[in-house]
């Protein structure tokens, strides 16, 4: 740092002198500068995974139903589905058809397995906003958690026909939770190839038949049988891929 420091001071000393009615204000100190928006604080903890300090700087911020939602969010991101639950009523409370709060709800059925009124919760959300991508991929896994598979892969299609990347987005601050856990991996893996496959994103059915059978899915012979594979029959990978016995995970 002294190192530095001095480098500044030489360059500082060979600029050359200025009429003082020409030379640029120097900016204002720190201390002297508004403080950011108290959502802006918890937008960017929420970047860095720091929930805690997220919740706080939000609890801040005037109350609003979005500013209550994220206060779930940043709850659900520590895993305190109780107060994440709290939160998301509390946005619906100050706004009843705030659809975001509507799916985050939804999610907290999901997670404590209450299938059955997650569905119930996410048809609620397609009501107002029926080309939610997000939603109708919950609602598949949804439908997918209570082994009813084939409402699963319908939903899974609608929702890659919404948006091709539904199930590869990672963001963690937005306005809306995804359902990411599943059961039978190898079986949801399965689905979401055959997905993958009807939609003819042939690359990512394959990532995914790839990973379906790492995880120990037996009925190898569906890849080379149904349909929705025939696209693929004739790619080598795919062949290679049904050629060699998989190490399973």
């Amino acid at each position: 740092m002294l190192h530095l420091s001095f480098i500044f001071v030489l360059a500082w000393q060979n600029v050359p002198a200025q009429n003082a009615a020409n030379t640029p204000a120097a900016p204002p100190p720190a201390s002297a500068r508004p403080p950011l928006p108290a959502s802006d604080r918890g937008d960017i903890f929420m970047a860095r995974k720091m929930y805690r300090e997220a919740v706080e700087a939000y609890k801040e911020a005037p109350e609003t139903a979005t500013m209550a939602n994220k206060i779930g969010i940043a709850y659900h991101q520590l895993g305190d589905l109780g107060n994440a639950e709290k939160s998301y009523d509390h946005a619906l409370k100050l706004d009843p058809k705030y659809a975001e709060a509507m799916n985050n709800l939804g999610t907290i059925y999901y997670s404590r397995r209450s299938y059955r009124k997650a569905v119930k919760q996410y048809k609620k959300v397609l009501r107002l906003k029926p080309d939610s991508a997000s939603t109708i991929a919950n609602l598949g896994s949804a439908y997918f958690a209570r082994k009813q598979y084939e409402l699963a892969s319908e939903n899974y299609q609608k929702a890659l026909a919404l948006d091709p990347t539904v199930f590869e987005s990672r963001s963690g601050i937005g306005s809306i939770v995804r359902d990411r856990t599943v059961g039978d991996r190898p079986m949801f893996f399965y689905y979401l190839a055959k997905s993958y496959a009807k939609a003819g994103m042939f690359e990512q059915a394959l990532n995914y038949i790839r990973k379906s059978l790492e995880e120990g899915f037996k009925e190898r012979k569906k890849f080379l049988d149904e349909p929705e594979f025939a696209g693929l029959q004739k790619d080598p990978e795919f062949q290679k891929v049904m050629a060699v016995e998989p190490n399973v995970l």
